[in-house]
């Protein structure tokens, strides 16, 4: 069976030079259409082509990666505004339709938009930027502490919104994040907390010991390559600290107290020295 919107692996059925035919498992013919099957290729030989839908919904394939597949979601621009809605750039030849009913803001040519992939009652590929009706507010197989992947969709009164695992919604506070984020930005996260009410917090970095371990490898060699002193102490402010090693000021601070204790540091209210052995 055919599976819309994503790589399916299908046997050339008829090849004449100009184009390639696959067959569709079902007595049909899918049209290869953005390039030649490799010189060597045979009757019976396997491609492994995206499947999408052309403007009457004939399945097409193509050997070209699209920026998202199917009940994916992605940062794409907009490339026109026509009578059915507005059209995006996924990377294939034929755009991505949004259709007016499906967006919850008036899109604009050349601008951003984030979306999500779905197959329209046609059986079309479509977008949407109603995120809210395929994204879940509730946590759901995901632990504290777990890697995740993120999109950052936009910027609210508590920090930044984002998607979580192209799954669930998630927050980044203000006061945690100490790097410059945009809208559509893609990034590494963790789960730093699911609240009692399901909810996600995020963090970009890790939390406890796991985290800290690295951090203090740096330090220590940061140090070593300049003479055993650096500019910073845990009076410096969380933007110098995350300049240097691209963390939070509460790491940075669980990082340079272990290596304290360890006495393999001194500390001013200004820098740090290497204790030298």
């Amino acid at each position: 069976m055919i599976d819309i919107g994503r790589f399916n692996s299908l046997a050339i059925k008829t090849n004449n030079g100009m184009q390639v035919m696959l067959d569709d498992g079902d007595s049909g013919e899918i049209l290869l259409t953005d390039r030649q099957a490799p010189r060597d290729a045979k009757i019976g030989d396997i491609l492994k082509v995206f499947i999408y839908t052309g403007l009457e919904g004939e399945l097409l394939a193509c050997s070209k990666k699209p920026f998202v597949e199917l009940d994916g979601i992605a940062w794409l621009k907009v490339v026109s505004i026509g009578k059915a809605g507005a059209f995006l750039d996924w990377g294939l030849t034929k755009d991505l339709l949004v259709p007016f009913s499906e967006q919850d803001y008036e899109l604009e040519e050349n601008r951003y938009c984030l979306v999500r992939t779905y197959l329209d009652d046609n059986n079309r590929i479509a977008a949407s930027t109603y995120l809210n009706q395929f994204l879940s507010d509730e946590a759901r197989y995901l632990s504290e502490g777990d890697q995740v992947s993120l999109i950052i969709s936009h910027k609210t009164d508590l920090g930044y919104k984002a998607v979580v695992n192209q799954s669930f919604w998630g927050v980044l506070y203000h006061n945690e994040v100490f790097q410059t984020l945009r809208e559509g930005q893609k990034l590494t996260g963790y789960i730093k907390k699911i609240r009692e009410d399901k909810k996600i917090d995020l963090s970009l970095n890790k939390s406890g010991h796991q985290h800290v371990l690295p951090v203090s490898e740096q330090i220590i060699q940061r140090l070593e390559a300049n003479d055993g002193e650096l500019p910073l102490s845990d009076k410096s402010s969380p933007e110098a600290i995350n300049t240097a090693f691209g963390v939070s000021k509460k790491v940075f601070k669980q990082a340079i107290g272990s290596l304290y204790k360890e006495r393999k540091i001194t500390l001013t209210k200004t820098s740090m020295s290497l204790v030298k052995k």
